[in-house]
C-alpha cells in the first residue's frame, strides 16, 4: 500500500469512529516526531503493539480485501500462563462495506466480536477439521451471540445488527465484511498477537507493504520495528528514510 493511501485511510476512519462517539485515547494523536520525543516514555504502547494498524492483508486490494484496526490495550502473552496480569485486549475496526477480511482462526485468542455501530456485519464461521490448517466443512457451528446459543451450518452467515456481538473460540474458523454499509467494529479479547496468533486458510500476510510515497502522519504499529529497537534507541536508518 502507498503511504498516501494509509494517511487518508487513517483521517477517513478517525472521523468514522466520531460520529459514533468514541475517542481514541491521545496517543492515537501523536505525530511520529512526537513519538520519537517521548519513545522513552512509550515502552508499554510498543511493545504491546498499541495505535495504528492498516492492512491489505499484502495483496494490494484494500476496498477487496483488508481491514483497519487501532489497538487500544493489550496485555502480555507470558501472562496467561499465570493467570495474572492484563490477560485483556480492547481493538476498535471498520469494516467497510463488502470489504472481506480472510478467513482465520487463532490458537490462544477467545474474542467478542461487537457491532458498534453502522450496518450489519456478516460472518461466515466453521469449525476446525482437528489438523489446526484446515475448515470442517461438514459439522455444525455453535456460537454464543450477546449469551444466546446459536447453531449454524459449516459455512452459515451469522449477521449481528448493530449493540449484537459473538463470542469466537480458539478454532472457530472466520471471515467478516460489512453488509449493506461500513461498519465500527469492537474487540474484546483475551492477549492479542496479531505476530504468531493469526492463521489465515489462504497463504497471505498479516501486515500491508508500505510504499513510501508520502511522510506518515501517524505511524502504524508495523512501523514501530523499522522506527524504534527494542532497546528504545531511535533507529539511525528511519523508515521514512
Amino acid at each position: 500500500m502507498k503511504r498516501s493511501r494509509v494517511n487518508e485511510i487513517i483521517s477517513e476512519a478517525d472521523q468514522f469512529i466520531r460520529s459514533f462517539g468514541y475517542v481514541l485515547p491521545p496517543f492515537a494523536y501523536w505525530s511520529p516526531a512526537e513519538m520519537r520525543d517521548r519513545r522513552a516514555d512509550m515502552d508499554a504502547i510498543v511493545e504491546a503493539g498499541l495505535g495504528w494498524d492498516v492492512t491489505d492483508y499484502g495483496q494490494g486490494d484494500f476496498d477487496t480485501l483488508g481491514l483497519f484496526l487501532f489497538t487500544v490495550r493489550n496485555g502480555r502473552a507470558a501472562d496467561l500462563a499465570t493467570g495474572r496480569g492484563m490477560l485483556y485486549a480492547e481493538k476498535i475496526m471498520i469494516s467497510r462495506r463488502d470489504q472481506v477480511s480472510p478467513m482465520h482462526r487463532h490458537t490462544i485468542k477467545a474474542e467478542d466480536i461487537i457491532n458498534r455501530g453502522g450496518a450489519a456485519l456478516a460472518l461466515q464461521l466453521y469449525n476446525d477439521d482437528g489438523t489446526g490448517a484446515g475448515i470442517d466443512t461438514t459439522g455444525d457451528v455453535t456460537v454464543f451471540t450477546d449469551g444466546i446459543r446459536r447453531v449454524l451450518p459449516a459455512g452459515g452467515i451469522l449477521e449481528l445488527a448493530p449493540g449484537e456481538s459473538v463470542t469466537l473460540l480458539p478454532g472457530n474458523w472466520h471471515k467478516f465484511w460489512g453488509e449493506g454499509g461500513d461498519v465500527l467494529v469492537g474487540e474484546v479479547s483475551t492477549v492479542n498477537d496479531d505476530a504468531t496468533d493469526n492463521t489465515f486458510l489462504d497463504p497471505i500476510g498479516r501486515f500491508s507493504t508500505i510504499e513510501e510515497d508520502a511522510e506518515p502522519t501517524h505511524l502504524l504499529v508495523s512501523d514501530y520495528q523499522a522506527w524504534f529497537d527494542p532497546s528504545g534507541r531511535e533507529l539511525e536508518t528511519e523508515a521514512s528514510s
